[in-house]
Parts: structure tokens; sequence; C-alpha cells
């Protein structure tokens, strides 16, 4: 290796070392053509280099320790048999720089994350501090809202809790819902029958359903009841008891249709609402229902409210800058 490191911050620099017992997962910790390596050495302005299984870490003090942590995390998720990649690397680098608020502890990025989604084709682990505090909030509360802008997987995640709870049978049907349309869900002017119309909206429930299950899994349960996907529209005179309940994009419904959905929980249930209060479709009709059930539900006991910021987007990291350019680093 004979890269140069990038400075990061003014300062004494400092050399570590950090040895791992493991040779063999080394190959799957540097990455193919040594990516990962590159990418926490451009990111945190540090020099690596490997020494059998020993690798010297140099730069400024700060850098050095996150990247020893960066390092660590990324070794024992490995040797847990969780898959690493591009993506998985640069959330524990941004957790590694996560602040300190109101006396809450910073996640120990060196660590495995003490809270993980098993579904039956993945293992879902969070990507950031706030997905930390919205699997915990999905495993412990029965209203869960999730804030905050596009690439921070709160739908996604939602998906992995539901079908984990239905596989293990704590609920009995998973309901993914979305508003159809920004107008109200007027599909008379759409071409097909019913089901024709709805599908493309609803389409990203189905991508994370296929995600999470094999697809002869989805198709067989969808068409049994087990598993229903349908515009919010359907929702209404039902009560929906031993069930997961999503609904998504909720941002686009109206407090009429928001109150609705949200009375329709009924016993042995979890609902989880998703939806980003700055990117409304709605027509000029007034308050959108997502804002207004913040507004009314803050203070309930038992209702979590989880609002992740541009720092939590999870997809390519110039998404979360293209956010925090368009609204501010304050998503929530």
């Amino acid at each position: 290796m004979s890269r140069k490191p990038v400075p990061a911050q003014a300062g004494d620099k400092a050399r570590i070392e950090v040895v791992f017992d493991k040779p063999q997962l080394l190959g799957r910790l540097f990455g193919e053509f040594d990516q990962n390596l590159i990418a926490i050495e451009s990111r945190l302005g540090v020099y690596i280099s490997a020494r059998g299984n020993k690798l010297v870490i140099e730069g400024f003090a700060d850098s050095i320790g996150r990247a020893r942590d960066v390092l660590t995390g990324l070794y024992n998720r490995i040797a847990q048999g969780q898959e690493i990649d591009a993506g998985a690397v640069e959330a524990v680098i941004a957790m590694s720089n996560e602040p300190v608020l109101e006396g809450i502890i910073r996640q120990d990025v060196s660590q495995p994350p003490a809270v993980i989604i098993r579904t039956r084709k993945k293992t879902i682990v969070p990507r950031s501090a706030t997905q930390i505090r919205y699997m915990e909030a999905l495993a412990r509360d029965e209203i869960v809202f999730a804030l905050g802008p596009a690439g921070t997987g709160k739908t996604y995640v939602a998906v992995a809790q539901a079908v984990q709870m239905l596989m293990q049978g704590q609920v009995d049907r998973l309901i993914l819902s979305r508003p159809a349309v920004e107008a109200g869900e007027r599909l008379g002017f759409l071409p097909g029958d019913m089901k024709e119309k709805v599908d493309p909206y609803l389409r990203p429930l189905y991508d994370a359903l296929y995600d999470m299950l094999p697809a002869e899994q989805v198709e067989r349960r969808i068409a049994s009841g087990e598993i229903e996907i349908a515009p919010i529209a359907f929702m209404r005179g039902r009560t929906l008891s031993d069930a997961f309940i999503i609904l998504d994009e909720a941002q686009n419904t109206t407090p009429a249709q928001m109150k609705m959905f949200l009375t329709r929980f009924g016993q042995n249930s979890r609902m989880v609402v998703c939806g980003d209060p700055r990117q409304v479709d709605l027509p000029d009709i007034g308050k959108s229902g997502l804002a207004d059930a913040v507004a009314k539900l803050e203070d309930i006991r038992g209702i979590a409210m989880i609002r992740f910021g541009a720092g939590d987007v999870v997809r390519h990291p110039l998404v979360g800058k293209i956010v925090e350019a368009y609204e501010g680093p304050d998503n929530g």
C-alpha cells in the first residue's frame, strides 16, 4: 500500500497499531482492491498500512481513533457473519462521528449493533444512530411515526420488522398502504382495472417485500390475504387486529384520511406511519395529515416519534448532501 493521507485537521500527528486475531477475515475487511481502506482513509484523512494481521494507522489523533473504531467495528460485524458493502462502511464512518446530545451516549461503532432484524433473505442492521433508535422503537412501541427525507430507510426497515414479526407468529398478517395519488386517490383517469391502477404507486412496498422474502412466499402470502398491499382508501370501515400495518408517504394524506387510518388500529397490532413532512404533494387543500397527526399525538405515551435528517441518508453519500443542499441539515 502506497497511499498517502489527506490531512483532516490541525494538530499533532500520531500512530497506532491494531491487531486482528483472524487474518482470514482481513480480505473482506479490506474490500476488493482495498476499497474499504481507501474509503476510510479518504473520509478520515488517515494513512493505513497492513503488515500481516496488523494494521498501522497514521494521522491526527482524533482521526486515527475514529479509524481504529471503524475498522474494529467492521471486523466484528464480519466475524458475526454480517455482509460488509460500501454502504455499511460509509454508515459506520458516519456513526463514528455522531455527537452526544442530551446525555445520550454515542453508539460504540467498534461493536456490532445490539438491535438487528432477521428476515428470510436478509439480516437488517442499523446504518445510522437514528436507525438504531428506530429499530428499538419498532420492537417496543405499538405506534411509530418515522419522519424525514427519502433514503433514510424509514419504510424499508419497517417492512423488515413487519416480516420478522410475521415469521415469528407475533402477528397474523401484514397490511401495507399508501395514498395512491396526491389528489385524494382519484384513479378513474388511469387505464386498467383497480389493481393495475394502484400497483405503480405501491411498487416500493412490493420491492421491499421481495428483498425480505422469497418471491414465491410473497406471492403465496398475498394470494392468501396474509399480506395485503392497498391504497389507504381500502382501510375505511375496518378494524385491523393481529396485524402489522404500515402507511407509507403519509405526508400525502389529508387530516381526515390520517384520522381514519389511525383509528383502524386494533388489538395486538403494530402501526408504522412513514413520511417526509417537507415533501407534501397534496394540492392546496389544507394541512397535511401527517403534520396534523404529529402535532396532535406528539406527547401521547406509547406513540414514538423518530426524526431522521440528511445525515441519516443511507443511499449514496451524495444523496445526503443533495438533501441537505435542498432542505438544510434539519429535516425532522
